[in-house]
C-alpha cells in the first residue's frame, strides 16, 4: 500500500516504525511544525520527525490544511492510505476523503470513551480498570469516525500514565498492522460509535497539579498516578515545595494532609492515605521518601499544604 504517515509525539513513534518493519510505501510523512522547549525554548523537532529522517523518509510540517498546495500535494502523492496517530490537527473533508480507504487513525482508548487530546491520562485519572486502542475511520467531527479494530487492556492500580502510554503505544502499532491487512483484504465492517456513551478527554496542564488530600487516598493516588511524567502532582511541606512521583494507598486513618507516619511516609486524605515513595524537591533530584527525610525536618502531626 501506498501510505502517507501523520504523527507527531513519541505515541507515535512505534506505529511509524511498525509500517517501516513491515515494508510499506511510505511516500511521506506529515508531522507538526518544530517548537521552542526547554527554559532555553529551543527549536525542537517532534519525535515523529527524528523517526522519519533517521530512516530516509520525506518529511513535510505543514501549518494546517488551509492552503490548497498542501491539499494539492497530497492528491499528487496519490495514498492508498493516510494512517493518523496523535498528529494534533484536526484533517478538513478536502483530505479526508484523498485516499482509496481513507484516513486510518490510531486512537489510545475504547471509543466512544475518551475521545479528545489526553485519553490515557485522562483514564488513569478517573481510575478506570480498563482500557485500550481503538483504529477508526477518521470523519470530520473529533474521534467521532467509524471503529475499525479493538483492543483492550487492564490497568494495573498502580500504573502511571507514562508507562500505560508506552503499552498502549505499542499496541496501536500492531493493530494498525492488522488493520491495514484487513482493510485491504476488504475483511473489515466499520462500526458507528454510540455517541451516547462518548465522553471528552480534554487536555491536561499544570493548573491540575496541587495534590488534594481532601478526596480520597486513592483518588489522590490516581491523580499523582495520571499526572506523571507530566505535568507531575505537586504539594508543599514545611515551605518545602514538593513534585510527588510515586504513591500507594494507605490504611492508615488520620486528617487530610497531615503526616500520619514516617516510616513508612504516610500522609492522611478524606478516606484512608496516601504513602509518599517517591518526591523531588524542586530543583533537585527524584528520591526516595527515606533519603528525603534524612536530610529535611519532617515530624508526624506536620501538615502538606
Amino acid at each position: 500500500m501506498n501510505i502517507i504517515f501523520m504523527g507527531t509525539p513519541d505515541f507515535a513513534v512505534p506505529t511509524l516504525e511498525k509500517l517501516i518493519e513491515t515494508d510499506n510505501n511510505i511516500s511521506a510523512v506529515f508531522t507538526q511544525p518544530d517548537k521552542p522547549r526547554g527554559r532555553k525554548m529551543v527549536m525542537t523537532p517532534p519525535e515523529v520527525k527524528v523517526c522519519a529522517l533517521q530512516h530516509g523518509l520525506t518529511v513535510y510540517q505543514p501549518e494546517n490544511f488551509k492552503d490548497e498546495k498542501t491539499v494539492e500535494l497530497l492528491r499528487s502523492l496519490a495514498p492508498d492510505v493516510i494512517v493518523v496517530a496523535a498528529y494534533g490537527k484536526i484533517l478538513p473533508k478536502s483530505v479526508l476523503y484523498i485516499p482509496k480507504y481513507g484516513c486510518v487513525n490510531v486512537h489510545g482508548s475504547i471509543l466512544p470513551k475518551y475521545r479528545g487530546a489526553a485519553p490515557i491520562q485522562r483514564a488513569v485519572l478517573n481510575g478506570e480498570s480498563e482500557t485500550g486502542v481503538t483504529t477508526m475511520l477518521m470523519g470530520e467531527g473529533l474521534d467521532t469516525g467509524d471503529m475499525l479494530l479493538v483492543r483492550k487492556t487492564p490497568i494495573d492500580p498502580d500504573e502511571t500514565s507514562g508507562e500505560l502510554f508506552d503499552r498502549l503505544a505499542q499496541m496501536g502499532a500492531e493493530l494498525l498492522i492488522e488493520t491495514l491487512n484487513q482493510l485491504e483484504k476488504g475483511r473489515l465492517m466499520p462500526k458507528k460509535q454510540d455517541d451516547s456513551q462518548a465522553t471528552y478527554a480534554k487536555m491536561i496542564d499544570k493548573s491540575m497539579c496541587p495534590l488534594n488530600f481532601q478526596q480520597t487516598a486513592q483518588q489522590a493516588h490516581n491523580q499523582v498516578r495520571g499526572l506523571h511524567p507530566w505535568p507531575v502532582a505537586t504539594a508543599e511541606l514545611n515551605g518545602v515545595k514538593l513534585k510527588i512521583h510515586r504513591t500507594k494507598v494507605s490504611d492508615l486513618e488520620g486528617n487530610p494532609g497531615q503526616v500520619l507516619s514516617l516510616n513508612p511516609f504516610v500522609v492522611g486524605c478524606k478516606e484512608k492515605s496516601l504513602e509518599i515513595l517517591q518526591l523531588q524537591p524542586l530543583g533537585k533530584k527524584i528520591m526516595d521518601a527515606h533519603s528525603y527525610l534524612l536530610g529535611h525536618k519532617v515530624s508526624e502531626g506536620d501538615k502538606f499544604e
